[in-house]
């Protein structure tokens, strides 16, 4: 066998070949195109061709990626497809085995979601401390979306079941295409500017992200931000988000909840009204009882007129007598005061007090200098006397009669052999000096 005939590959082994390669070098690509040919068997798997306008390719998508779109891809729609080529042996069809999908423009649409919002961000449009609260009972709601969608038509469906007499204003605006952000930033200013309602829900239904994108543009963040009136975002189903719902008072998943946000429950409402009008007809029957009962005490109290002209004109006499009695006896200890006051200034006469302070003046300059002497004298045997016992209980006056001091090199007293060891210096002090010396050796004193 020659060498060529050792390399002849079946077709079974060129094919396998082909798709190792093809899976190994091409495992995750994505793919921009135009979908035709598109099959839905009952086994949920999607066949399709991808094409422009110079080539096309085979795509297969599992079921188990299909049911994880959010949309249904169809005939002729622009896609971008994620996945990795392979081959299909058995009929060596070259494949791309397709693991997700979206639409060509949502890609574009999510790069600048994600940019918008990352900006929208650093400026502190999201922080939570901006937030306004909303009123516990609104007066009066606000609504801005489409006045014919599916949104305005829930939320007023949840109303008129939880409470119907809340006023509602709509602010109908586009909710969907290329003027619908500036109608919705113009309707949240104009709502601003009226200062009827005390709270505002921005809210559209359902939809793929190009039919939501009006509340990812910047307009409509920024005039929700600058809302004096606290506001909801309210906008597709639980799953969707957008920009409004990070710079609104308040998300809420759906336009159904967002009426039960901003709406009080009619029964409980009225299970309250109930209850204060109960108490407030006990409140009244107890103040009907107890006016009565203090009208019935006032009857009794109730004198005839001469009667209590009379009772009056008695005490206004037993008035005037006490007055008459208080005034004389006021009198009278006035003029004992006055009498008081003219002896007691005569016996505090200045010249008087004057002169027995000269004559104290006097005796005590006589007694000071006496005094000062005789101080300083106890003082200074005092002092004799203090020097005595201190020359007496002196460390040098030790050392004078013979006695000297021990210290080690850092000047702490040797008071023991076990302070010292054999070649530690030592400084011993005596009457008229310092002797240093070494420690040769140490021997303790046997005191058995």
């Amino acid at each position: 066998m020659n060498h060529d005939q050792r390399n002849i590959l079946t077709v079974s082994q060129l094919n396998r070949q082909s798709k190792e390669l093809l899976e190994t070098y091409l495992h995750q690509v994505q793919v921009s195109g135009e979908i035709s040919n598109l099959a839905r068997p009952a086994s949920g798997h999607w066949y399709f061709t991808l094409k422009d306008s110079h080539a096309q390719i085979r795509c297969a998508m599992f079921r188990s990626r299909a049911q994880l779109l959010r949309f249904i891809p169809k005939e002729g729609d622009q896609v971008i497809v994620r996945g990795g080529l392979s081959l299909y042996e058995a009929r060596g069809d070259y494949q791309l085995i397709a693991n997700g999908m979206e639409s060509a423009g949502e890609g574009a649409l999510k790069l600048a979601f994600e940019q918008l919002k990352a900006k929208l961000y650093q400026e502190g449009l999201f922080a939570p401390e901006i937030k306004k609260p909303l009123p516990k009972h609104p007066k009066h709601l606000g609504v801005i979306t489409s006045p014919t969608g599916a949104a305005i038509k829930d939320i007023l469906s949840v109303l008129k079941r939880r409470f119907p007499n809340l006023p509602v204003s709509i602010y109908p605006t586009q909710v969907q295409g290329t003027a619908a952000a500036p109608q919705i930033a113009d309707a949240l200013f104009r709502a601003n500017r009226d200062a009827r309602c005390d709270v505002l829900i921005v809210s559209r239904g359902g939809g793929s992200l190009e039919d939501l994108w009006p509340f990812n543009e910047e307009a409509v963040a920024r005039a929700i931000h600058a809302s004096r009136i606290p506001v909801i975002s309210a906008v597709g189903h639980e799953v969707d988000v957008a920009i409004s719902d990070f710079v609104a008072d308040l998300r809420a998943p759906t336009p159904s909840a967002a009426a039960e946000l901003v709406s009080p429950d009619r029964m409980e409402w009225l299970g309250r009204f109930e209850a204060l009008e109960r108490s407030m007809l006990r409140t009244m029957q107890h103040k009907l009882t107890m006016a009565a009962r203090h009208a019935q005490q006032l009857a009794l109290r109730l004198k005839h007129p001469k009667r209590q002209l009379q009772e009056n004109m008695q005490r206004l006499d037993m008035a005037s007598m006490k007055l008459e009695m208080a005034m004389k006896s006021q009198l009278a200890q006035r003029a004992k005061d006055l009498t008081t006051a003219h002896h007691s200034l005569e016996r505090h006469d200045p010249r008087v007090q004057l002169q027995a302070l000269k004559q104290r003046h006097q005796a005590l300059s006589r007694r000071l200098l006496p005094a000062i002497l005789q101080s300083l004298s106890s003082a200074q045997k005092e002092v004799q006397k203090q020097a005595s016992i201190l020359q007496a209980v002196s460390p040098l006056a030790t050392l004078a009669r013979g006695y000297s001091i021990t210290t080690n090199a850092t000047e702490n007293v040797i008071t023991s052999t076990e302070d010292i060891s054999p070649g530690d210096v030592l400084i011993t002090r005596v009457n008229n000096g310092k002797i240093q010396s070494v420690v040769d050796s140490v021997e303790p004193l046997d005191h058995e």
